[in-house]
């Protein structure tokens, strides 16, 4: 059902907007907390139940989250504050697992795409060409690299596991999902949010959209943007963070997303998972004691998802729906 849109329909308060809103994303957390304790148990679709209700479950807390924050005007403030806090905690100590078993995995496809099939050592010294003789090193590194990037990231997932298990277990967690469960009952709203929603929720609303479109034109252009400049990703990172603020508010204010951002928002989502994956293989290469071909490989695998990066930007651009906002420099 389509839910009240502020600027069509005046007569509409601000809690009669945001409440539901509230209480049926609390809903949603709360359903997905039931169905990650249901799956956590050891079966055979345990883990992908588990891993499927651990992802539904950051993102109502981040569209609490996320709501609270642009629209804590309507809301008791320090009630807002906290629980935006304290769901920001889960979601982020509950994506890390998530986070590094998909860098894993496509840091192996990526090495694995260029490596190819290595040459034998044999047929690579007898071919005499440097690329022959290259692809042969790259294939020898690449798997050393691979099973060096396994071991680095697997202990890494393997703590940020025991520290969700440790979260969800904490005092502090069963806080959170004792406030959730009580906003999916009553919003503590703010005596202002009796206003006209096109008034209350329509500018905190914009300005969302303006600090969007402001942070989309401080992008740097395809001529000055410099690939493997990691510190160029900041901006970057930040408007995918601005993006979803907006995209939130607009689910808040008109009912449903805004279908033309979902390009856009999976450009800037690659673009994270490039420039972290880049990370990780410089940081790979900067073991101690690794051979050669190890350490040419990662440098390869860095470059190739440092080039990801571009090309995410690219993307991004191709999406954007307000081209001039985004050459705007």
């Amino acid at each position: 059902m389509r839910r009240p849109d502020h600027q069509t329909q005046t007569d509409v308060t601000a809690g009669a907007v945001l409440a539901p809103y509230l209480r049926s994303q609390a809903a949603d957390f709360l359903r997905s907390l039931r169905l990650h304790r249901e799956n956590s148990a050891p079966t055979d679709a345990g883990p992908q139940a588990a891993e499927q209700a651990a992802g539904a479950l950051r993102r109502s807390s981040r569209r609490i989250s996320g709501t609270l924050h642009t629209f804590r005007t309507a809301l008791d403030p320090l009630w807002a504050e906290q629980l935006r806090t304290e769901l920001a905690w889960l979601s982020g100590t509950l994506a890390r697992e998530h986070a590094y078993a998909e860098r894993l995995n496509r840091l192996l496809d990526a090495l694995h795409g260029l490596s190819g099939t290595p040459l034998p050592s044999a047929r690579a010294e007898s071919a005499g060409g440097s690329a022959a003789k290259e692809r042969a090193g790259l294939g020898v590194g690449a798997a050393r690299a691979g099973a060096l990037l396994e071991r680095q990231l697997t202990l890494a997932r393997t703590r940020a596991h025991s520290a969700a298990l440790q979260a969800l277990g904490s005092s502090r967690f069963h806080a959170v999902a004792d406030a959730v469960a009580l906003l999916a009952s009553e919003v503590p709203l703010a005596p202002s949010a009796a206003a006209p929603a096109a008034e209350l929720l329509g500018e905190p609303a914009d300005r969302a959209e303006q600090r969007l479109l402001g942070a989309v034109a401080a992008l740097s252009s395809d001529e000055t943007a410099e690939p493997y400049n990691e510190a160029q990703d900041a901006p970057w990172h930040q408007t995918r963070l601005l993006l979803r603020l907006h995209r939130y508010a607009h689910e808040v204010v008109r009912g449903a997303p805004d279908p033309v951002l979902a390009g856009p928002g999976h450009a800037l989502d690659l673009h994270r998972d490039a420039s972290e994956a880049a990370a990780a293989a410089a940081s790979a290469a900067r073991t101690p004691r690794i051979a050669p071909a190890t350490a040419y490989a990662l440098g390869v695998l860095h470059a190739d998802q440092r080039h990801e990066v571009g090309a995410a930007r690219a993307v991004f651009r191709e999406t954007w729906p307000y081209a001039a906002a985004v050459t705007a420099r």
